[in-house]
């Protein structure tokens, strides 16, 4: 019998059957709640069942069927994570109720003198117990969820208005875009509820994180917490996706900012049933004696976490208490933060060395005599740069003060002169050349570091190669880092241009040590075996003549000069179209070049001012690679055009009207100077205007720009 109408839909243009579309339904939503599954036990439990690989191919799969089937797409969908950037910045947003501060207690002492407080202001009869969590070194957020979906994520901002960041904060794996009714049902709340918590960076993706930014010459970030509030604030979700932040949830609150549930403590149990990720480390207690065994126990904790924390928040955990002890202009009554005390010790400085990185960077160090702090044992503390020498007024054979920076990197942070620590007497002078190669130094106008720019100087030369044969760059597969490593310790590679003339024989003597266990007796036994088979140094061979063929950009880009990435150096080889004449080019013309600013243009010419670097360049060209690339014509009346953009236009954003010029071959810089060509001027300009005037730089309005745009 035919079937009525009614029990056929179309599907991108194809009649099917309604039960096709219900099983492609019922497919994608068992696909979503699976990953959903395996990303709480990964991202929140940090107990993940499933391989990566197993994990990969379930998100191919889901995103398989919704590319198929776009229709079916929803903004909860776990391949949503990462959207779009933000047009217009982040709009402010005022808080459900304020994100006010803790206030701070430093001592036993204090701590005491607060449960008093608390006690006295509670009144006679008032039961008191509190819940101890750990104190994440983060960035607090607030995350609205509307009929159980996320809807909106705000920064602390001021206390009373935040910004909404809400694209990235959905790149953050423990943070689920929804939650279930079943969920909700456990946790007792309804559909429309608000979570605080803390977005914080763990150690191993802040360390990985500043090992990438030393690997492209920028300066590494001084701590999580700082990197993780840039990283939030940041317009590139796919940024911040790739950064691994994580989040960790303590309030639980309606949509109007008030308590949901009687107990602190019984918040933080609705929060784990809603998939939230909430630090196991915390404990309900009724007495001042058991909070300090909290406090020293988390104290003793700290250094094995794997994320920072600097104290213990502490909590009334009764809310019908809270709302009687409620709040000073600042900060609770009923909650407070015991801070701990930074570790430190106090040694002499017996000297100071330099260091040269693996970018270059060269960071003295104080050579100490040895001292225990946290219990480990400090003889060497960083001192960061000349600046900083300067500003401690440090001589060799000062007694300083040392604390281990996040309980990891030992830092001086002050003189002690005192009576019982005599200064010292010996000023220490920065060099003038590199302590590794001799290469004269340089300081980049406007930072605080000196650098090496010596591409091979043997300090940085392993990172040289590894960033010259990686991926993306020359792209010579099996040029690892154990390969490399043995290459310049046999010293059969002096120079990235040594890879040119590198022998199957030579390769052949490469080696390493191999551990085997004995079934039958249990020993073990080493021997050595070749680092690299015969087919596999074949390989190599054929991927190092192969990279001899890559494009100029990308040789450019494997030079490593500092701030030069795949766009700029694209952009670079277009614009000059050899080697040669870039490496003659003056900075004026330099910076005609689209996105190349004067910082990057004074880097480029302190790369090439170092004469070991223009030999590398003549030998890479001798071993036969690309100098040349075909030079972009002028496409554009723009091109070499410099605009600087001052007050609101009254139709294009900022980003908008930056995007336009740049597209048509101009540049947008941040200042205006004598080599700013037209300086666009909206309502509300500023100082930016003047200085034009003061210059007599042309000025544009938005129709004058347009109307430059379509010429």
């Amino acid at each position: 019998m035919r079937r009525p109408f009614a029990a056929f839909v179309t599907i991108d243009s194809v009649t099917h059957p309604a039960h096709a579309r219900g099983s492609v339904d019922e497919k994608i939503a068992a696909l979503r709640d699976k990953i959903r599954h395996h990303e709480h036990l990964y991202y929140v439990l940090d107990a993940p069942t499933i391989s990566d690989a197993e994990f990969d191919d379930l998100m191919r799969q889901l995103k398989r069927l919704e590319a198929d089937h776009p229709e079916l797409v929803t903004p909860d969908s776990p391949t949503q994570r990462v959207g779009g950037k933000p047009k217009e910045g982040f709009p402010k947003v005022p808080h459900s109720r304020p994100m006010l501060s803790l206030d701070n207690v430093m001592s036993e002492e204090e701590l005491r003198d607060w449960d008093r407080r608390v006690h006295s202001l509670a009144g006679p009869n008032a039961e008191i117990s509190y819940v101890c969590e750990y104190k994440m070194d983060g960035v607090s957020m607030a995350l609205q969820y509307h009929q159980n979906h996320l809807a909106r994520g705000l920064t602390r901002g001021d206390g009373t208005t935040g910004e909404d960041v809400t694209t990235n904060v959905r790149t953050i794996r423990s943070i689920p875009l929804s939650v279930s009714a079943a969920q909700l049902h456990k946790a007792k709340i309804p559909a429309d509820f608000e979570v605080r918590g803390e977005v914080v960076m763990p150690l191993a993706a802040f360390e990985k994180a500043n090992a990438e930014r030393e690997a492209q010459g920028l300066a590494p970030a001084a701590n999580p917490r700082n990197y993780a509030a840039g990283t939030i604030r940041t317009l590139e979700p796919n940024v911040v996706a790739q950064r691994r932040l994580d989040f960790y949830a303590y309030f639980l609150l309606s949509e109007r900012g008030e308590d949901l549930l009687p107990e602190q403590s019984e918040a933080l149990h609705a929060l784990t049933a809603l998939g939230f990720r909430v630090n196991p480390n915390r404990e309900a207690v009724a007495s001042i004696d058991d909070l300090l065994a909290f406090i020293a126990r988390a104290e003793q904790n700290r250094a094995g976490l794997g994320y920072e924390i600097d104290g213990v928040v502490i909590k009334v955990n009764s809310v019908d208490v809270q709302r009687r002890l409620g709040y000073t202009g600042r900060a609770p009554r009923w909650a407070c933060a015991f801070k701990f005390t930074a570790r430190g010790g106090i040694t002499q400085v017996e000297d100071i060395r330099v260091q040269v990185g693996r970018t270059g960077k060269l960071t003295p160090v104080a050579v100490l005599t040895p001292v225990s702090i946290g219990g480990t044992t400090v003889s060497r503390a960083t001192l960061h740069n000349a600046d900083e020498i300067e500003r401690l007024g440090l001589l060799i054979g000062d007694y300083v003060k040392v604390e281990r920076g996040g309980d990891v990197i030992p830092k001086v942070v002050e003189v002690v002169d005192d009576k019982d620590h005599p200064r010292g007497r010996k000023k220490f002078h920065f060099p003038t050349h590199c302590p590794d190669c001799g290469s004269e130094i340089v300081r980049t106008e406007g930072e605080v570091d000196y650098r090496c720019v010596n591409i091979d100087c043997p300090a940085r030369l392993l990172g040289s190669l590894l960033h010259f044969a990686s991926r993306g760059v020359m792209n010579i597969d099996g040029l690892g880092e154990a390969v490399v490593t043995q290459l310049l310790e046999r010293k059969l590679v002096r120079s990235i241009a040594g890879l040119y003339s590198l022998t199957d024989e030579q390769l052949a003597t490469l080696q390493h040590e191999v551990v085997t266990t004995d079934k039958k007796t249990g020993q073990q036994k080493t021997r050595t075996q070749a680092l690299v088979g015969p087919k596999e140094r074949k390989d190599l061979l054929a991927e190092i003549e192969a990279s001899k063929k890559v494009p100029l950009n990308r040789v450019l880009y494997g030079l490593g000069i500092r701030f030069i990435g795949e766009r700029t150096a694209q952009l670079l080889a277009e614009a000059f179209g050899s080697m040669e004449a870039l490496m003659s080019a003056s900075s004026d013309e330099l910076e005609r070049v689209n996105e190349v600013g004067p910082r990057v243009a004074q880097a480029i010419r302190e790369f090439f001012d170092e004469s070991r670097n223009r030999d590398l360049v003549r030998h890479l060209e001798k071993a036969g690679l690309t100098m040349t690339a075909e030079k972009r014509k002028k496409t554009s009346q723009l091109e070499g055009l410099t605009f600087v953009l001052t007050g609101t236009l009254p139709n294009l954003s900022r980003e908008d009207a930056k995007e336009k010029i740049e597209s048509a071959g101009g540049r947008v810089s941040g200042s205006v100077s004598k080599k700013t060509n037209y300086v666009v001027a909206g309502e509300d300009a500023g100082s930016k205007l003047d200085k034009a005037k003061e210059l007599h730089i042309p000025t544009l309005d938005e129709a004058g720009l347009l109307k430059m745009l379509s010429a």
